[in-house]
C-alpha cells in the first residue's frame, strides 16, 4: 500500500512539475512493482500479492492521466510476457518430458476443454449470446500465464505430496495451450468475424456499456469477443 500510494503521489507530483514524460512513466510504473514485490519478499510477505494491492492502490490514488498505464501494458507489457513464455520453454519445460504419462495429457486436454468451455457456458446462460460466441469464448477463455504464477505460488506457499505431478500436469497444459491456441487463433478469430458480421441485429452487435472510470462517464462502444 506505501509503494502504491508513495509512487501514485511521486509520478503524480513529477508529471505536473514536467520532471518527467509520457515515456517514462510506463517504466516507473514497473519499477513499483519490483519495488512493492522485492519489499515484500525481504521481510517475509508474498511478493505477488504485494504488487497485486500496489497496483489497486496505486489505481485509486493517481490522480493525472493514466493512458500510459494502458499503453504501457499493450507494448512492453506484450514483450515481457514473450520473455516469460521463452523462458518457460527453454528451462521449465525440457525438465518434465520424462514425467509426462497418459493421465496428464489427458487431464491437459480436458483442462483446455470440458474444464474450462462448461463453466464459462454456464456463465453465459441468459445473456442471449449465439452458440458459436460461447465455443469461441470458451476455447479463447482464460489461458496461459496465469497458471504457472498459480502454481508456482501452491507449490512455494504450501507444498503437497503431489507437487511435482501438478506442476508436470501445469507445464503440459501451458505448452498445449500455446502450441493449439496459438495455430488457431488467427483462423477461427477470422471465422468468428466473419460470422459476427452476418448476425444483424443480436446480442452480440449491440453496443454495451464500459465500467465507469475515474474520468466520469462510461462510453459506448460494440461488444467484443
Amino acid at each position: 500500500m506505501i509503494v502504491g500510494g508513495g509512487g501514485a503521489r511521486l509520478l503524480d507530483t513529477a508529471s505536473k512539475k514536467g520532471w518527467t514524460t509520457e515515456a517514462y512513466e510506463g517504466p516507473a510504473i514497473l519499477g513499483l512493482a519490483f519495488l512493492a514485490y522485492s519489499g515484500s519478499e525481504l521481510i517475509g510477505g508474498n511478493g505477488f500479492i504485494a504488487a497485486f494491492v500496489s497496483g489497486l492502490v496505486f489505481g485509486n490514488f493517481v490522480r493525472g492521466r493514466c493512458g500510459f498505464v494502458f499503453e504501457f501494458a499493450e507494448a512492453e507489457g506484450n514483450f515481457l510476457v514473450l520473455v516469460t513464455f521463452l523462458i518457460f520453454g527453454a528451462a521449465i519445460l525440457p525438465t518434465t518430458v520424462g514425467a509426462i504419462d497418459w493421465t496428464v495429457l489427458l487431464y491437459a486436454v480436458l483442462s483446455l476443454t470440458a474444464i474450462r468451455m462448461i463453466p464459462i457456458a454456464l456463465s453465459l446462460i441468459g445473456s442471449g449470446v449465439r452458440g458459436s460466441t460461447v465455443a469461441f469464448l470458451g476455447w479463447f477463455g482464460p489461458r496461459g500465464l496465469a497458471s504457472i504464477l498459480f502454481a508456482l505460488f501452491i507449490l512455494e506457499e504450501v507444498p503437497v505430496p503431489a507437487g511435482e505431478h501438478i506442476a508436470v500436469i501445469t507445464v503440459v497444459t501451458v505448452a498445449m495451450s500455446i502450441v493449439l491456441h496459438g495455430l488457431t487463433a488467427a483462423p477461427l478469430s477470422r471465422l468468428y468475424g466473419d460470422r459476427v458480421a452476418r448476425m444483424g441485429g443480436a446480442e452480440e452487435m449491440k453496443p454495451v456499456s464500459e465500467m465507469p472510470m475515474r474520468g466520469g462517464s462510461a462510453h459506448k462502444e460494440p461488444r467484443a469477443p
